[in-house]
């Protein structure tokens, strides 16, 4: 059975092995369970407490969660579990940071929202952001949304790990 503990983080460790603790927390809460939901809201929740516990400006990160493929609108997302502030409801394919990750299916590492063209500011605070899609049969199925309240509040070690855990959330759920 798993436990709260399993978001206890400590702080003091490097932001791979808090990362890996996520992936290695992550995948035993996907043991026997394939609800998107219940899997993207324990992950939502492991992400927030995670980046509390990281070094540099990951601790400033004040929005994690996921976007997921809307059913009822084609190329457009709906949002998903997540820690933060109240957010965006919708967000169509190829609009704001996560549209153009969701469109493009690539990873948007972004140090600075100002300059992002068509960034959509659910959150004024936001001052840099991390998309990464979550892929599912060759088509965008979620995204992971990650904003820091720092510029340049990530770097190639997050979004390694990010893709990781899209990677795993991927197969791991029945979208």
């Amino acid at each position: 059975m798993v436990h709260a503990e399993a978001a206890d983080f400590k702080s003091g460790q490097s932001k791979e092995v808090i990362y890996k603790r996520v992936l290695e927390e992550t995948r035993s809460l996907l043991e026997g369970q394939r609800n998107w939901v219940c899997n993207l809201a324990n992950a939502a929740s492991l992400l927030w407490y995670a980046f509390k516990s990281m070094p540099g400006a990951s601790r400033y990160v004040n929005w994690a969660g996921f976007y997921v493929l809307d059913p009822r609108h084609e190329n457009q997302l709906i949002l998903g579990p997540f820690q933060g502030k109240v957010a965006c409801q919708t967000i169509a394919f190829g609009k704001g940071v996560c549209g153009v990750a969701a469109e493009k299916s690539t990873t948007q590492l972004v140090p600075d929202v100002d300059v992002f063209p068509g960034h959509i500011a659910c959150d004024g605070e936001s001052a840099s952001e991390i998309v990464v899609p979550i892929v599912s049969e060759e088509r965008v199925v979620a995204i992971i949304d990650v904003d820091c309240a720092v510029k340049s509040g990530f770097d190639n070690v997050d979004q390694a790990m990010l893709q990781e855990l899209a990677h795993l959330l991927a197969g791991s759920c029945d979208w």
